[in-house]
């Protein structure tokens, strides 16, 4: 990484605010935390900050709560999950900034954590106002980025501190940007990506940039979609943006010319209508019915796409092949999870919702790399920078 890191600097006995990516989701009824893999990934840096005697604030967002106060999006929660992970006193404030929170920190010790009421409870945090950022700047003397996970953002709590404090990357955030680099730098052919999701616009830097690094691109989900209207199939009820029509359809004539081998769904899974218990069959993708949606890829396409993949050595997959939040409609992205942790293959998952399905099924250890950040990594896959990461003092030479 050409940024510096926490290796790079003294930090016994300074006050450091950590920007850390710990919105994770929460029991609707208990508030209890159902996955802590955010937390845990961060824990290097928070250990190493301990043992060097940094008085550590760390600071997050939670949820959506659109710059309003919401409790049950309170970071005490967090807070409480963090403590028995470490097995130390964590506390947490009832505001990000101001002087009850200035007098906080001020009380912290050596090796002690804070952590800072949910960010975005504030409005000036997404729109990186100065002053928001400068309230954040004065909690510290030096100022760490380990939140891989909003680093396509520019928020106050990770650009707009930087213009005040010393500011140096977390070991998450280290390790994110150059193990993703080095599979988009240096993949070992033959190469496969995998894309699924819906937002067809959002991938196209994605899939372009991907053309040139991979030898075969296997596409489903809504994406799917979008390709087979391309070519004119009758996909019943399914609707599909005459945009991203137009966009697939240019893609797959930038596949042909540059030789990547485009795999599509042959069959799928449909339902009468979109709900968790509708009726539901497997169909060729040329015999859709009229008003029944598509919802996962179907059997033939998973055997499909397991035969081109048990000859990849390198697989980069993001986005889900179907609609994984229905358990009935999982099976192809489950099928796929599966295969890839039987492989003797280097794979890297890109995205929130796959990196909570391969966690669900216990098989994260099997990966060789899960992304924490869905939308930096894409940003960092379309080859774009990363604001989050720009704004980091520059290492020297």
């Amino acid at each position: 990484m050409k940024k510096k890191v926490l290796r790079d600097i003294e930090l016994k006995g300074k006050r450091t605010l950590v920007r850390v990516d710990f919105n994770v989701p929460l029991d609707r009824e208990t508030l209890a935390i159902t996955d802590d893999t955010r937390i845990q990934a961060t824990l290097p840096t928070i250990k190493y900050l301990t043992q060097e005697g940094a008085k550590i604030i760390l600071c997050s967002h939670l949820g959506r709560p659109e710059g309003k106060v919401v409790e049950r999006l309170r970071m005490a929660p967090v807070a409480r999950r963090l403590s028995q992970i470490l097995g130390i006193p964590v506390r947490a404030t009832q505001d990000c900034i101001g002087p009850e929170v200035e007098a906080a920190v001020a009380k912290l010790n050596d090796g002690e954590v804070l952590v800072l009421e949910n960010l975005s409870f504030h409005p000036e945090e997404q729109r990186n106002a100065p002053e928001f950022a400068k309230a954040l700047a004065r909690l510290a003397e030096v100022y760490v980025d380990d939140a891989f996970g909003v680093a396509h953002r520019t928020y106050a709590s990770n650009v707009g501190v930087t213009k005040y404090l010393r500011s140096v990357a977390g070991f998450l955030l280290e390790k994110e940007v150059d193990t993703l680099a080095r599979a988009l730098e240096s993949p070992t052919p033959p190469c496969a990506a995998i894309v699924g999701g819906a937002k067809v616009k959002d991938k196209i830097g994605l899939l372009e940039n991907m053309m040139l690094k991979v030898d075969s691109l296997l596409i489903g989900g809504g994406m799917g979609s979008a390709f087979l209207k391309a070519l004119e199939y009758n996909l019943g009820g399914s609707t599909v943006p005459e945009s991203n029509v137009e966009v697939a359809q240019k893609l797959m004539e930038r596949s042909a010319e540059k030789g990547v081998h485009l795999l599509l769904p042959v069959d799928v899974v449909v339902a009468k209508n979109f709900d968790p218990e509708a009726k539901s069959k497997v169909v060729s993708v040329t015999e859709i019915p009229p008003t029944w949606q598509i919802m996962d890829i179907g059997p033939r396409t998973i055997k499909i796409f397991e035969a081109k993949l048990r000859k990849a050595k390198t697989i980069i997959w993001n986005g889900s092949l179907g609609v994984f939040e229905f358990p009935r409609f999982r099976s192809g992205t489950t099928a796929i999870i599966q295969l890839l942790a039987e492989l003797n293959a280097t794979t890297f998952i890109v995205g929130g919702s796959l990196a909570e399905a391969i966690e669900e099924l216990g098989l994260t250890h099997k990966m060789t790399h899960v992304s924490t950040g869905g939308g930096a990594s894409l940003r960092l896959f379309e080859g774009s920078p990363l604001p989050g990461v720009e704004a980091l003092l520059d290492r020297e030479g």
